[in-house]
């Protein structure tokens, strides 16, 4: 190793002294087919497969020396690198980024992944790396700076998802990989994938792509790897590799890519756009020169605030979304076996369908009239089909599943539930008859759950006998995608109802978040404020399309008159009515949005041939404005202020316990981007908080990078 590298690592280890060091462990293996004898380097960090490897600075130490070890001897036909059970590596260990507060110790990160791997390419005997199991990020660059890569047919994720988090393949996977797959596939797996929800590439996925040369079955991979090692060795195998056509077709490939990042960010974050031009630079095939580039992005990238904001909401939602703040003892849940839902519309359909999928017991049903609860009930039998008809479930499940699924138009059928939840019109005199007729009915322990939206639900149990069951049990829609369960405390509902909705929560794959009894929770009551800034200007007089892409910086999943398209411009102005009424005038309700709502439309657009919205004649008639129209730049500093002065607010009342509660529930309930952190980074970054509400949310340092140069 040379004494510039160690001094690299050695430098960066200072930083991360609570690094998981996995090691690399060595040993002599026998090639079949005569091909002489190969080092075997298995990564290891000593714990089992909750924890994957990772490579931080000791880590790739540990490597390191395993590499220059193999490379030192004279009889050795090959190196080979593995990883433990089902786990190659699952990239850089990024534990230590926050602690990074200087531009030349994140170059120094670069260059020591660039330095170490570089030596299997450059490796005068063959390099492979057998992909084993997961492998991300710096995991799977391993494998591509290998001369050769077999795959396992039951790998669960390989992936280069560094744009997912806010920064770029920059340890060789932005110049290698297209030229290994071609730029079109690169940017399948470097800019598409990670921007669709972090999609992960399964075994055969991956060999199909041309990440892996040959791949062999989970039960004997690592013999059938080194018999295919052997052979090629041997000279017996030979692996012959497509050019990548370093034509128009690349560039045609970079536009692709650039078409994906506007969608999907609108250039809010700046990691897909640096990985783009790093693909489109790899095109001229020097290696050297990419590598500098490469070095230089993730030095940027990793003293950006855009990534430390999506280091912290990737911890949210690992961490803080598993263990609610505020929780009760999870010994005070109440078993639940089974579950009644009241209504049969879509929603409450929703609801009984992922009761039954995932927890497997009884789920009642209820409407008014026997017609719809037949609807009800085929919309989960059609449901489970589908299921079926995917090889989600095998038909027994099938069967099973449309056993435990009931309807009923009498109340007295659900005597024998634990857990009740109304799905009814969004009325409070509707919800608290249906509360009052279920109280009559089923046990004092059985839980009673309002999936309102913006309803009190301290008012809603307020005349029952039992108030103290009483509990919100809000979910997103489309129910079964969106991971978000706000979990509404009211002023009489006790542990032991929280504790046991939470229960049910984990057991529905659900992340709960614990609000108290506020008008609308917390993100209706965001994205109210929010959507009704955007209206007002439109009322004011500026243009629909203007007002509705002046968000555009945020990077947010769809626009606010889509959202409202989305939702139904009458929930819209029913949850705008609602919160008005609650809380005043922020929240006004605006009289084109009343106009809209009466006019039957679905909301302001129209979409072409192309599939490209525009706003039709008819609603432009259908609206009055004024005429003092805004810049964009002006909404977008209203809508942001805005913000900042309801989140203000609601940390005042208490309606969650801590800012990062707020940035978890627009994270994980309305699809906010990692790279804003939510909301509370991206007002403290830009200024807004202090301006708006006098201080930042969050300490400099968390979600931000806290400079020293």
């Amino acid at each position: 190793m040379s004494d510039d590298l160690q001094k690299l690592i050695d430098d960066a280890s200072a930083l991360t002294d609570d690094e998981v060091v996995t090691k690399a462990f060595s040993r002599d293996v026998a090639l079949p087919h005569g091909a002489g004898t190969a080092v075997l380097i298995t990564l290891d960090n000593g714990h089992d497969h909750k924890r994957p490897n990772t490579m931080g600075p000791r880590s790739l130490g540990e490597l390191n020396a395993a590499i220059d070890a193999a490379l030192a001897r004279d009889d050795i036909a090959a190196i080979a690198i593995t990883g433990k059970p089902f786990i190659l590596a699952a990239g850089a260990d990024l534990s230590g980024v926050a602690k990074i507060t200087k531009a030349e110790h994140a170059e120094a990160i670069a260059r020591i992944g660039h330095e170490v791997y570089a030596k299997l390419t450059d490796s005068p005997v063959p390099t492979f790396t057998f992909y084993n199991g997961l492998a991300l990020g710096g995991g799977l660059e391993i494998g591509l700076h290998c001369h050769y890569r077999t795959v396992s047919a039951v790998a669960p994720a390989l992936a280069l998802p560094e744009a997912f988090l806010g920064l770029v393949p920059g340890w060789g996977g932005a110049y290698l990989l297209p030229n290994l797959i071609g730029a079109d596939k690169a940017v399948t797996v470097i800019i598409e994938n990670p921007l669709n929800n972090n999609r992960m590439l399964k075994g055969p996925q991956a060999y199909q792509l041309g990440l892996a040369d040959a791949m062999f079955d989970g039960a004997d991979f690592l013999e059938r790897s080194l018999d295919w090692a052997g052979q090629v060795v041997a000279g017996t195998v030979t692996v012959d590799r497509p050019e990548p056509d370093r034509g128009a077709a690349w560039d045609e490939a970079v536009a692709r890519g650039q078409a994906i990042a506007d969608a999907k960010v609108s250039g809010a974050a700046p990691a897909p756009y640096r990985a783009l031009e790093l693909i489109a630079a790899a095109k001229d095939g020097d290696r050297q020169a990419a590598f500098a580039r490469e070095n230089a992005a993730l030095t940027d990238l990793i003293m950006s605030d855009e990534l430390r904001a999506g280091l912290y909401a990737f911890d949210l939602v690992q961490k803080r979304a598993r263990k609610p703040a505020g929780a009760p003892d999870s010994w005070l849940a109440r078993s639940v076996n089974k579950v009644g839902v009241v209504g049969a519309g879509l929603m409450a359909s929703q609801l009984a369908m992922l009761f039954i999928r995932r927890l497997s017991v009884p789920v009642v049903i209820s409407d008014l009239d026997q017609a719809r609860v037949d609807r009800g009930i085929g919309y989960v039998h059609a449901e489970i089909d589908k299921l079926l008809s995917k090889g989600r479930i095998d038909a027994d499940t099938a069967n099973r599943f449309k056993a435990l699924i009931t309807g009923t138009t009498d109340f007295a059928d659900y005597a024998d539930c634990d857990f009740v939840i109304e799905a009814v019109f969004e009325e409070l005199s509707v919800k608290k008859d249906v509360f009052g007729r279920l109280e009559k009915h089923v046990g004092e322990e059985c839980i009673l759950a309002t999936n309102t939206s913006s309803l009190s639900v301290s008012e809603m149990a307020a005349d029952l006998d039992h108030p103290e069951r009483v509990v919100g049990f809000h979910f997103f829609n489309p129910v079964a995608v969106l991971p978000l369960l706000e979990v509404a405390r009211g002023s009489k509902s006790d542990d032991a109802a929280v504790a046991t909705a939470l229960a049910v929560a984990k057991k529905l794959k659900k992340n709960a978040v614990i609000v108290s009894d506020a008008p609308a929770f917390v993100v209706n009551r965001l994205l109210t404020r929010l959507m009704g800034e955007v209206i007002a200007a439109i009322d004011e007089g500026t243009p629909i399309e203007v007002a509705d892409n002046a968000l555009q910086p945020l990077g947010l999943p769809m626009t606010p008159m889509v959202l409202t398209q989305l939702v139904g411009p009458a929930i819209a102005l029913h949850v705008a009515e609602t919160l008005n009424a609650k809380l005043g005038d922020r929240f006004a309700v605006s009289d084109n949005l009343k106009a809209l709502v009466a006019s039957k439309r679905s909301g302001v657009y129209d979409w072409d041939e192309n599939g490209t919205p525009y706003v039709p004649d008819e609603v432009k008639e259908l609206f009055t404005v004024g005429d003092r129209p805004s810049t964009p730049e002006q909404i977008l500093d209203r809508a942001t202020s805005a913000l900042a002065e309801e989140i203000g607010l609601m940390l005042t009342e208490k309606v969650v316990a801590a800012p990062m509660d707020i940035d978890l529930c627009l994270i994980l309930g309305a699809g906010w981007p990692f790279h804003d952190g939510g909301i509370t980074p991206y007002l403290d970054r830009t200024g807004v908080s202090e301006k708006t509400v006098g201080q930042r949310f969050l300490p400099a340092g968390v979600a931000s990078v806290a400079r020293t140069d």
